[in-house]
């Protein structure tokens, strides 16, 4: 991977994070998520062309408030601050930062003055501002360069050290051509080219693997999923017959999704291919089981022990290769911010794993770039795009315990919602969509018998990113015919709801 030009994002804990790193990559410029107070001296070793600090919820005069290495503001690299990074730059150089009288929240006015990060936009924008705390004085050296009729300094900057700080959300659409300010900081100032692509990902992450693993012998997890596909494309094109593939059909997989899976993996690749059908195995250990950590936790492990026997089956297996995205390992927690939920490929795995080395080949990349790699490898359209589906399965759409008889319920169910929705096209809107069996029952009436019985739901997001989601809005028409098919032909249904909440506050999967 090209890292010749790296931007550096300081994680405060703030909700828009991973935003701020997937926008900058959209400028085609490569950056990483770090902790707050990684030291100046790290940031100068890797040899970062800028640093951004993120917002967050905290207070810079808080006991505890997270607080960046001094230093950083002495190693001769551009800084911007965005809203709580703005006032702990304010706060750390020796400005004011003080408690507003009024919260300024919502897509605000911002008169804009001259300045660089300025470039293209006029005398005005449309920006969504959200905080509590503004600066209300500069540190030496600082001007404004933007305000608002409540927040006196919205921006300011200090142009010879190239320290740049802004109130408002650059990374969110609610700030229009928001992505421009964000261009214009980490070309014009940080003196990026904007030259790196997926394709030089793709090529250079194969070269690697090829140098890496050599004449050894890998595993991969293979879910049929698009992650663990494109991480086994990369694979195959890297080690070709030293790579195994192992799908292990958990009896956790959409209806029919386990022969399909076999059916391209098995034929497709130069590699080997092993399906475990391992289905009982999974439903033991899973009883009883309602609380979806546990339940990643449990796969996760299980996965792992797989892995390791099939290993043994075949020989001496040095590394297992797993399709972890960037997603995954921010929202787990991994010493950057707080833990979202655990992904059974990061924070489920088991402490001792008996492999080499596990190789996470898309662990730097957001789900939409791993399918632009997904194309430059080849891989038909109809698996790069295939439907976001989560490594624990159908465990985490089946709110509370899980059976046998729930699983199915939910397969037939999930098979009538999607096939509805690409039969009128919506699924070209629809990001994800997908149907989870809640552990809620309801009365209900059919001829003239009365039921108790689960209540379903649907959920579709749109999205470009998935670190944001807006619910699809569904015609009615289609929910309604969706609705009467599922508790006509799903055996144990009577209700069914759709979930119309965005993401933030919710996430996409519901566990």
């Amino acid at each position: 991977m090209q890292k010749e030009e790296l931007i550096l994002i300081l994680d405060f804990c703030g909700q828009y994070n991973q935003l701020i790193a997937r926008r900058v990559r959209e400028c085609n410029v490569y950056c990483e998520i770090v902790r707050h107070d990684i030291s100046a001296e790290e940031v100068k070793k890797r040899g970062a062309k800028g640093v951004i600090f993120t917002g967050g919820p905290a207070s810079v005069y808080a006991e505890n408030a997270p607080k960046c290495d001094p230093e950083i503001f002495n190693i001769g690299i551009p800084v911007l601050g965005i809203c709580y990074g703005m006032q702990l730059m304010t706060y750390t150089l020796g400005g004011k930062v003080e408690r507003a009288e009024k919260r300024e929240y919502g897509e605000t006015e911002v008169k804009l003055g001259e300045s660089i990060l300025f470039d293209g936009f006029g005398d005005e924008n449309i920006c969504l501002m959200s905080h509590t705390d503004y600066v209300e004085s500069l540190p030496e050296g600082f001007e404004r360069i933007a305000y608002t009729p409540s927040c006196p300094y919205a921006a300011i900057e200090n142009k010879d050290k190239q320290f740049y700080g802004i109130q408002f959300h650059a990374e969110v659409n609610n700030t229009v051509n928001g992505i421009t300010f964000l261009d214009n900081f980490v070309k014009k100032i940080c003196g990026c080219s904007g030259s790196w692509k997926m394709s030089s990902f793709a090529k250079e992450t194969v070269e690697a693997l090829r140098e890496k693993i050599g004449d050894g012998k890998a595993l991969c997890a293979l879910s049929g999923g698009v992650d663990s596909s494109v991480a086994a494309a990369l694979l195959n094109e890297a080690i070709g017959e030293n790579l195994t593939c192992i799908f292990v059909d958990h009896g956790l997989l959409r209806k029919n999704e386990g022969d399909e899976v076999e059916e391209v993996f098995g034929k497709r690749f130069k590699s080997k291919f092993i399906r475990v059908n391992a289905e009982e195995r999974f439903l033991i250990k899973l009883a009883g089981v309602d609380d979806p950590e546990t339940k990643r936790k449990i796969i996760g492990e299980e996965f792992i022990k797989v892995f390791e026997e099939e290993a043994k089956k075949i020989g001496k297996v040095d590394y297992l290769v797993q399709g972890t995205i960037y997603p995954d390992v921010v929202e787990s927690g991994k010493g950057i911010g707080a833990t979202i939920k655990s992904h059974h490929n990061v924070g489920g795995l088991p402490d001792y794993v008996d492999f080499k080395e596990i190789v996470e080949p898309l662990r730097d990349l957001f789900k939409d770039e791993v399918r632009k790699v997904g194309r430059e490898l080849g891989i038909p359209d109809y698996l790069v795009d295939r439907q976001p589906f989560p490594g624990p399965g159908l465990a985490i759409r089946v709110i509370g315990d899980i059976t046998k008889e729930k699983l199915d319920i939910l397969r037939d169910a999930d098979y009538i919602f999607r096939e509805e929705l690409e039969r009128d096209g919506i699924n070209k809107e629809a990001n994800q969509y997908f149907a989870v069996l809640t552990n809620v029952r309801s009365v209900g009436v059919m001829g003239d018998y009365r039921t108790y019985d689960y209540m379903l739901a649907l959920r579709a997001v749109t999205t470009a990113d998935f670190m944001t989601a807006a619910f699809t809005r569904i015609p009615y028409d289609t929910l309604e015919r969706v609705s009467a098919r599922i508790v006509n032909e799903v055996k144990h249904i009577n209700r069914v709801v759709y979930d119309i909440t965005s993401k933030p506050p919710a996430t996409v999967e519901w566990e």
